[in-house]
């Protein structure tokens, strides 16, 4: 049995001398329209999901980051008191869980 794939459409209107520069393009990369288009949105969408991805450090601001992360300050005592807050949760809901496992 051959799996079937989901597919969607999309459809665009565009002018006439946007549609005729996009079939020439296509035309000299050797694709359809279509394959042209999806390519080249996809292309795109790859280097913006890619931009949303990446942290950009200039050199003083890497070194900085490196320098917190070789000697990183002594927790302050409202980040003790949050790691606390956080430990006793989690233990508790622990203990709810296999309480609600024996019933």
């Amino acid at each position: 049995m051959i799996a079937t794939e989901n597919r969607d459409r999309i459809t665009a209107r565009v002018s006439q001398p946007i549609a005729m520069k996009l079939q020439a393009a296509a035309d000299l990369s050797g694709a359809t329209l279509n394959q042209f288009l999806i390519q080249a949105a996809v292309e795109k969408a790859d280097k913006i999901i890619e931009n949303e991805r990446t942290i950009f450090f200039s050199r003083e601001d890497a070194a900085l980051f490196i320098k917190m992360l070789d000697s990183p300050d002594k927790p302050n005592e409202a980040l003790i008191k949050a790691f606390q807050r956080r430990k006793d949760k989690v233990e508790n809901e622990s203990i709810s869980n296999k309480a609600e496992q024996r019933t």
